[in-house]
């Protein structure tokens, strides 16, 4: 058994999906089940229910879980123990886009030799991972509060309306949300972003209508091609639009203001992370 085929089960269990299970990983979808079936072979054991519409844990997987985890927190105890820590261990959030560009940059210039290490989970994972040490600080959207964590508000995230490069709204300067009742909405589960869902879901009530149910991609990029080829439409922060490419698909602005989420950055509040001062500068110092 290795550290990488735990490493991958917990990733798969998380997201549920083989396909968003390998974005999160950076490799091929064909690898994480590679390994999956290494690793069930060694244990004599199904961990996954598979279907074409489905994946879910079976009871081998959910015993499994919380042991698995446990041996890879245990681990980077051990790395953490014998390893020098001169840089910082920063948890990302989806769609940082230009914003991370510019942090990075920035915090080289403020902190130059210091080392940043992105690690990629899902929020609530980054939250526990800040809060036991794992992570220096982790980026964070609209989080509800944590017990021994510090939230520093950064910056607003708007979101634009991602709809066909061939629909008439696509040539729009900015569009009322409304406008878009009568397209499919493709958006991501609600238990991967609730923040998110929970925002653009009650904006649409608050203009008066539901909208309807599109087909849930496992990336955006997924849904972005389906887009390109569909009459659909989904949300993207805006400064995540500036970066993508997606030449079938428009990217535009909503003419009210409110579909915004504010970025945060969560550290431990006893204990600042090494070149706190100049990751805060970096982020443009919007802390107090």
């Amino acid at each position: 058994m290795e550290l990488r085929q735990l490493s991958y089960f917990v990733t798969v269990a998380e997201e549920l999906h083989f396909g968003r299970a390998a974005e999160r990983l950076h490799i091929v979808q064909s690898a994480v089940s590679q390994q999956i079936r290494r690793l069930e072979r060694e244990l004599g054991a199904e961990l996954f229910d598979r279907s074409p519409r489905h994946v879910r844990l079976t009871g081998a997987g959910e015993r499994l879980l919380p042991e698995a985890r446990a041996v890879l927190a245990a681990a980077d105890r051990a790395r953490a123990a014998v390893a020098p820590r001169h840089g910082l261990r920063i948890g990302t959030s989806t769609g940082l886009g230009e914003h991370l560009d510019r942090v990075l940059a920035a915090f080289a210039r403020l902190a130059p030799g210091a080392p940043v290490e992105l690690v990629s989970v899902p929020a609530p994972e980054r939250l526990a991972q800040v809060t036991d040490g794992r992570l220096d600080a982790a980026f964070v959207r609209s989080p509800e509060p944590a017990p021994g964590l510090r939230i520093v508000p950064l910056w607003p995230d708007p979101l634009v309306a991602a709809v066909p490069a061939t629909h008439p709204l696509a040539a729009r300067d900015t569009l009322d949300l409304g406008e878009l009742a009568a397209l499919p909405l493709s958006i991501t589960e609600r238990r991967h972003n609730p923040a998110l869902v929970d925002l653009v879901i009650g904006a649409c009530h608050e203009a008066g209508f539901e909208p309807p149910a599109g087909p849930v991609s496992g990336s955006l990029q997924d849904t972005l091609a389906t887009i390109g080829s569909r009459p659909l439409w989904t949300v993207v922060y805006a400064s995540h639009a500036r970066v993508l490419q997606a030449p079938r698909v428009a990217f535009v602005p909503f003419r009210a203001p409110g579909l915004v989420l504010t970025t945060g950055l969560a550290v431990r509040a006893a204990a600042p992370p090494p070149h706190w001062d100049a990751l805060l500068a970096a982020c443009g110092d919007h802390g107090n």
